[in-house]
């Protein structure tokens, strides 16, 4: 039985990537492990694309599909610009549901600057909860495009932001009332508003024009799984250092409370970014005159079977998260 998330690497490998359907010969990019969008070849631009769903949350799930896909098209160092939308209501939703999903998406869209160009909408037997499918276009001169697979040994790991804040804002919604009842209401609107974050458009762009080898937003297994996806990609490993990376009072708190790892926890909002070494304190520092914190929290190395975590001096192995910590509170 698949467990819940995404479906495992070797599964995808049997299952998924021998079944793609016909070699498109304008495809520069096209699935594989850890590429979290396409790039097709449109001549002196590439066209970017990219699709998820928003499977673990109701509340603001218009504003997360909007983004969550935006995001992914940045880190090729695209600028996202028209979007199409699959909304799936269950059996029993009422017009004032749909009202708000379109009123998040269109809010959301306008303020990225994107236009909404289709989709389907339809209330589906089963569910349980509404879906969201999202595909986002953006386009990127040829010379701009970057990959999640680009990164290369001795590149500096960068994140912006801080670890977790996508399953940080969704347990605060979605469990607000014990989180009141241990921490306070004023606790959990911080935590709530982590949403407001969730974007990586700015730190991606910023990052790209500045030059770097890859991007990558960590989503569903956050950073842990993320490091694994770009590592992967690109046939190498990593070294982070766990005290470097940055994570929010807020983060720490709920993760401790339902006994959670903030590493393995969806985190859209940050974004990680393998920089070569000559460039650091200008990716860092283009990033911090834009107000996006940012942190050196380790390093990639050539040999593939190293994937380590340092830890009060100590080295052992980062596992990749079989599911993301979300599902055990969501």
């Amino acid at each position: 039985m698949l467990p819940p998330g995404k479906i495992p690497p070797e599964k995808l490998r049997e299952l998924v990537f021998n079944h793609l359907g016909a070699r498109g010969e304008r495809v520069i990019i096209g699935a594989d492990l850890g590429i979290d969008a396409a790039a097709i070849d449109f001549g002196s631009s590439i066209l970017v694309a990219s699709t998820d769903p928003i499977t673990g949350a109701e509340k603001g799930i218009g504003f997360y599909a909007v983004h969550i896909n935006a995001n992914d098209v940045a880190t090729f160092g695209a600028k996202p610009k028209w979007f199409l939308v699959s909304i799936l209501l269950p059996e029993g939703a009422d017009e004032s549901l749909l009202t708000e999903i379109m009123r998040e998406l269109h809010e959301s869209a306008s303020k990225l600057g994107v236009a909404i160009v289709g989709g389907h909408t339809e209330v589906t037997p089963g569910l349980e909860r509404p879906i969201v499918v999202g595909t986002m276009l953006g386009e990127v001169e040829r010379e701009k495009l970057v990959t999640s697979n680009g990164a290369k040994p001795g590149d500096a790991i960068i994140v912006t932001k801080w670890a977790g804040l996508e399953g940080t804002s969704i347990i605060a919604s979605e469990r607000s009332g014990e989180l009141e009842r241990a921490f306070g209401r004023e606790f959990v609107e911080k935590a709530r508003s982590f949403i407001e974050m969730i974007s990586v458009v700015e730190d991606a762009l910023t990052a790209n024009e500045v030059g770097v080898h890859a991007m990558h937003d960590p989503t569903e297994g956050g950073i842990a799984n993320g490091l694994h996806e770009m590592a992967d990609a690109a046939g190498i490993g990593f070294r982070v250092y766990r005290e470097r990376i940055p994570i929010r009072e807020e983060t720490l708190k709920i993760c401790g409370f339902y006994n959670l790892d903030p590493l393995a926890l969806i985190s859209s909002g940050t974004l990680m970014i393998a920089a070569p070494k000559e460039r650091v304190d200008a990716v860092v520092n283009a990033l911090r005159r834009k107000g996006i914190n940012a942190a050196v929290i380790g390093e990639f190395v050539e040999d593939p079977g190293v994937k380590v975590i340092v830890e009060n001096g100590r080295e052992r192995p980062l596992e990749r998260p079989e599911s993301d910590e979300l599902w055990k509170v969501v």
